[in-house]
């Protein structure tokens, strides 16, 4: 029996399409949703993308048949950027990487770090208080000082509040990233570009931060379990000292950039999202007031802050900090009946699933209600993959999850930030989906 061909644009437009995905990505994959459905073949320069915007579909590629997909284009072009951490790896050093790093991610553990997440939560809270009635600043850089603040304490036990360059450093990593997808590696690593050169700039103070962050721990690491410890040990079980290192750097640069980048994305939207619709911040300021009063919120107040948690999760469905999925066919396979060769670049993009009118009425409406019980139960379970799916689902999900929520109910608690008026909010795609040209705010009272 013949397949189906996939829909989608012509052959010839296959040099268009590169220059689409140059200037807007986004655009280029909301573009083909609306147009050719849910399976979709992309012709991009010499390739064809293969685009599934199906709940079924994305279960096939992600969990059913996982083993026969790894990371594709655009992460494993960011594999020059930043090394084979958990990101970016593959098959038996992916493996090891889970097994070294799953346990701080237990249960008991999330617990006792409630209380360090509580702590960073509102000493952010007490800073942007100080801003109030002053000038407009960029909460962006807040989220990002907050999201390293509470890495540093509760995933490697050490202060990163001294490593302001850290920002900077991980927005030239994401751009190289972005330029290896955009250009499909096409050009040489030794090229003098302005991009190349602090990119490789970044790297030096990437690579100075990781020696920091090893030498202060010193003979320490093999009677603590934090990841920091954890990892510092499995690289010195490495035959060779050289690779020890070299796995170390890479693992260690990965949990800073992913660890803090995602939820520090999250907040701001979140927080933009509420300015937008001041009637779901005062209910989230109400819920926070009714179950916190004035006090920090401890491990057992995540599930008593159900509206603060909705807030979030609609964020991410219309934002979703990683936005694309991309994945690359070991062997041939079908999906929903289509072939899809060997080697072949497949995208899942949770920005465009995460809006199928089939799944979500309205699907561009800000409405934190859509995640009640009984209308989160009727979904499709691969409609919504704010953390991805399937064996490489985000091992920090419950963290990042927990440090929102938190962050979201003591802020609309005690402030009311609003957006700089006539400044456009717009998604920027990069390894996560971040707020073109930062986020500019002014601080004021919450109303009571």
């Amino acid at each position: 029996m013949s397949r189906p061909k996939l829909p989608g644009p012509s052959r010839a437009s296959a040099f268009r399409q590169l220059m689409i995905m140059q200037r807007d990505r986004i655009g280029m994959m909301t573009g083909a949703a609306e147009r050719y459905g849910d399976a979709v073949a992309v012709p991009v320069a010499h390739k064809t993308l293969y685009f599934f915007n199906h709940p079924d579909l994305v279960r096939h590629v992600l969990a059913d048949n996982a083993a026969n997909y790894r990371k594709g284009i655009g992460l494993s072009h960011a594999r020059r950027a930043l090394g084979d951490g958990l990101l970016t790896s593959e098959g038996e050093l992916w493996r090891k990487q889970r097994h070294v790093i799953q346990p701080s991610f237990q249960s008991r553990r999330l617990a006792r770090h409630a209380d360090a997440i509580a702590q960073e939560a509102g000493a952010l809270v007490t800073r942007l208080r100080k801003r109030s009635g002053g000038e407009p600043f960029d909460v962006v850089t807040e989220m990002t000082g907050l999201t390293l603040g509470v890495l540093g304490r509760t995933l490697l036990e050490s202060d990163l509040g001294g490593f302001s360059t850290l920002g900077d450093a991980f927005g030239a990593v994401q751009d190289q990233a972005m330029f290896e997808l955009a250009t499909l590696s096409a050009v040489p690593m030794w090229m003098p570009l302005p991009h190349q050169m602090r990119f490789r700039r970044a790297r030096r103070e990437l690579q100075r931060v990781v020696d920091h962050l090893v030498r202060e721990r010193g003979d320490r690491a093999g009677s603590r379990d934090d990841v920091l410890s954890r990892l510092i040990v499995s690289a010195g079980q490495e035959r060779d000292p050289r690779v020890g290192r070299i796995r170390l750097r890479d693992e260690l640069v990965t949990l800073l950039l992913a660890g803090h980048e995602t939820t520090a994305s999250t907040l701001c939207w979140t927080l933009a999202l509420l300015d937008q619709h001041p009637q779901v911040r005062d209910r989230v300021a109400e819920e926070a007031r009714a179950v916190l009063g004035d006090r920090l919120p401890g491990h057992a107040d995540l599930a008593r802050l159900p509206f603060a948690t909705m807030v979030v999760q609609e964020a991410m469905r219309l934002y979703p900090p990683v936005w694309l999925l991309p994945r690359q066919s070991l062997a041939d396979d079908e999906v929903g009946g289509h072939r899809v060769p060997a080697g072949a670049d497949v995208l899942v993009c949770p920005y465009t699933l995460h809006r199928h009118p089939e799944f979500w009425e309205d699907p561009d409406r800000f409405d934190p209600d859509r995640f009640d019980g009984k209308r989160q139960r009727d979904r499709p379970r691969y409609a919504y993959l704010p953390f991805g799916a399937g064996p490489r689902v985000c091992v920090g999900s419950v963290l990042g999850m927990m440090e929102a929520v938190f962050v979201i109910a003591l802020v609309s608690r005690e402030l009311r930030l609003t957006v700089q008026p006539g400044h456009r909010v717009r998604p920027e795609p990069m390894l996560s989906l971040r707020i073109r040209g930062g986020l500019p705010v002014t601080a004021g009272p919450a109303a009571s």
